[in-house]
C-alpha cells in the first residue's frame, strides 16, 4: 500500500457514496414524476442513503472492490455499488414502453452528469490533489453508470433489454433478479477481463470527452 493508493482509494468511497445517492434519488425522482406514487410510499424519494442502503452491494461489494485498489493489485475491478432498487410500479406509468426508459436511464444519465461536471472542472483544476480528485470522481461516476447499464438481472441495463423480450423470456429474465449479487460476483471475478476491457473503454472515452484527459487505469 503507498500513499497514493491510499488516498485514491478514499477518493473513490467518497466518489461511489454520493454517486449511488444522486443515481437512487434520480430514478425514484423519474418514477414520482410520471405519475407512480409507489417509491414516495415507500419512503424512497429522499436523500437519505440508509433507505436504499444493500448490506451486500452497497457495503461488502464496493469494500472488497476498494481493497483490490488499495493494494494497488494489478486486477483493479470497476468501481461499483448497488442499492436495494426503488420500488417502481410500470402500471402506474402513462405512457409506455417511453416512461420506462426513461426511468431506467434516470440513474445511469444522474452519475453520467455529475462526472461531466467534475470533467468540466477538471479542465480548469489545478494539478495536485483537487486535479486528482475531479479525475477519481469523474472515473467513479462513469464506472457506476456503465456498469449498471450493462444487461445484467437486477440492473438497469436489464430491464431495458426486457422491454425488447416476448413475454414469457422477459418474465423469467427479471425473475432473475433475486441472483443479482451471484450475477455481479461472476461478472468481476470470472469474467472480469472482457467486462473490463469493455467498461474501462466507455469510461476512457468519456473521460477524454469531458476532462479532456484519459482516466483509466
Amino acid at each position: 500500500m503507498t500513499s497514493a493508493s491510499l488516498r485514491i482509494t478514499i477518493y473513490l468511497a467518497v466518489s461511489l457514496i454520493v454517486g449511488m445517492i444522486v443515481r437512487e434519488y434520480a430514478r425514484a425522482s423519474a418514477a414520482s414524476r410520471l405519475g407512480d406514487p409507489t417509491p414516495k410510499l415507500w419512503g424512497r424519494l429522499t436523500w437519505n442513503p440508509r433507505v436504499w442502503f444493500d448490506p451486500f452491494g452497497s457495503a461488502l461489494l464496493p469494500g472488497l472492490i476498494l481493497v483490490l485498489w488499495l493494494a494497488s493489485s494489478s486486477f483493479l475491478p470497476p468501481p461499483f455499488a448497488y442499492a436495494k432498487p426503488a420500488p417502481v410500479d410500470t402500471g402506474y406509468l402513462r405512457r409506455q414502453p417511453r416512461d420506462t426508459v426513461i426511468v431506467g436511464l434516470a440513474g445511469p444519465l444522474a452519475t453520467i452528469a455529475l462526472a461531466a461536471m467534475a470533467g468540466l472542472a477538471l479542465r480548469v483544476a489545478p494539478d495536485g490533489e483537487l486535479g486528482l480528485s475531479l479525475a477519481v470522481f469523474q472515473f467513479a461516476n462513469l464506472c457506476l453508470a456503465i456498469f449498471h447499464l450493462l444487461p445484467i438481472p437486477g440492473l438497469d441495463g436489464a430491464r431495458l433489454v426486457a422491454l425488447v423480450l416476448p413475454d414469457r423470456a422477459r418474465e423469467t429474465y427479471r425473475n432473475l433478479d433475486q441472483y443479482l449479487a451471484l450475477f455481479i460476483l461472476a461478472t468481476l471475478f470470472l469474467l472480469g477481463g472482457p467486462v473490463q476491457s469493455i467498461v474501462y473503454a466507455l469510461v476512457n472515452a468519456l473521460c477524454g470527452v469531458f476532462g479532456g484527459v484519459s482516466c483509466r487505469p
